[in-house]
């Protein structure tokens, strides 16, 4: 019988932790949701050492907190960590935007521009389907790491997909709001008319003011 090297571990412990990653992502594993490793294994169909791992993963990633003897609890969508959140990725969003004011490839931003205006005037047409629901969210989240990437940065772009991890969780935490989804890209149409017009003060603020009114919908704007 083969011994199972180091290496085999650490494949499972990866893959066990993709899994947990998917499980949060997909909202089967809730934000505030207190889970047993027995619960983890489970779901996951991976045995008890490589979920074990994936949990101090997780837990390294702000995703989730290791409570002895009662389980493993992810991430809560409170006040504090919404704006932590949202507030971490609008640093990086900011920073892309100057860079990009100006410099950006019309092709990507008239790309961009187009999925933003689909998704705008479905919207406004009337009845807001669950698909439509989706897309926005595939768009948001597009326009969002475009300003990120543009610090071609790995360790910067590690952080920010780190947070984004944390941001989805929090993300399932509650319904999805369809009346979100008209102002939301309406904010961001913004933020790409100032990349267009090459102005990074005017792209910073935009991308500030998505940050404000994001943290208003979800009721966690600074007092």
């Amino acid at each position: 019988m083969s011994i199972p090297s180091s290496s085999d571990d650490t494949l499972l412990a990866t893959q066990a932790f993709q899994a947990f990653r998917h499980l949060l992502a997909t909202g089967q594993v809730r934000a505030g949701q207190m889970v047993s490793m027995a619960e983890l294994m489970k779901l996951s169909d991976f045995p008890l050492a490589p979920v074990r791992e994936a949990v101090k993963r997780a837990a390294a990633a702000g995703l989730v907190s290791i409570l002895p003897k009662r389980g493993v609890l992810v991430l809560e969508a409170t006040s504090e960590a919404l704006r932590e959140c949202f507030q971490l990725r609008c640093v990086f969003d900011q920073e892309g935007a100057r860079i990009l004011a100006g410099r950006a490839k019309e092709s990507a931003l008239d790309s961009l521009r187009s999925k933003h205006e689909k998704i705008l005037e479905q919207a406004q047409s009337g009845v807001v389907t669950t698909a439509l629901q989706i897309q926005a969210m595939e768009v948001d989240w597009a326009l969002h790491r475009y300003l990120a990437q543009a610090l071609h940065n790995r360790s910067a772009i590690t952080i920010y997909e780190e947070n984004c991890d944390r941001i989805n969780v929090l993300q399932h935490s509650r319904r999805p709001l369809p009346e979100r989804i008209v102002p939301a890209m309406t904010e961001h149409l913004q933020i790409l008319d100032t990349l267009q017009a090459g102005d990074p003060e005017a792209a910073m603020h935009a991308v500030r003011h998505h940050l404000a009114q994001t943290l208003r919908w979800w009721g966690a704007a600074d007092a």
